[in-house]
């Protein structure tokens, strides 16, 4: 609920900051082959988050953050992330590139957030009426924004165990605990 305690700005952005080392570190020992593989027709390959992930960095949470802070009425940018995955081609999408532009975007995002001078003194209660019927603030942005990486990181990390036990062959990970 916004306005129930006071939000920490730096906390998110401090995670905004760390994700890309994160994010590279559990794709830089993915094959190819694996880093397109997709265990049923419904689910991303790991290549399809990052795609997806440069998409939203550009285009969803810097954009409609910039314009709910600047003028909550202001219509925000449309967005498909389903469609967008598809339309774009992003299982053809070169992995590493997807990497690299991810990076440069959350660069980008963080000098934007860097010249808003002292974060503490933002009206995060600032409120978007989105034409679905919901209220989001600029604080409920902020927060959804590093928690939306550790959302697809999570994908990611689903997708390395599964690709573990498809080469286990005949046995069993089992051991490891339950997913």
């Amino acid at each position: 609920m916004a306005g129930a305690s006071v939000i920490e700005p730096s906390f998110h952005v401090r995670r905004l900051s760390r994700f890309p080392a994160l994010l590279g570190a559990l794709i830089e020992d993915v094959d190819d082959e694996a880093m397109r593989w997709k265990p049923d027709p419904e689910s991303w390959a790991i290549v399809e988050v990052l795609g997806h992930l440069v998409r939203e960095e550009r285009e969803d949470f810097r954009p409609r953050l910039e314009r709910t802070l600047r003028d909550p009425t202001e219509p925000w940018p449309t967005m498909d992330p389903q469609g967008d995955v598809a339309k774009f081609k992003d299982i053809d999408g070169d992995p590493k590139a997807f990497l690299d532009e991810f990076a440069h975007e959350r660069q980008r995002s963080l000098e934007w957030l860097g010249s808003l001078g002292a974060l503490d003194a933002i009206d995060w209660d600032r409120a978007h009426h989105h034409p679905k019927g919901f209220v989001i603030h600029a604080g409920d942005l902020l927060s959804a924004w590093p928690d939306h990486d550790t959302l697809h990181a999570r994908q990611i990390i689903k997708r390395r165990h599964q690709l573990i036990e498809r080469a286990a062959g005949g046995y069993t990970c089992i051991y490891a605990g339950e997913w």
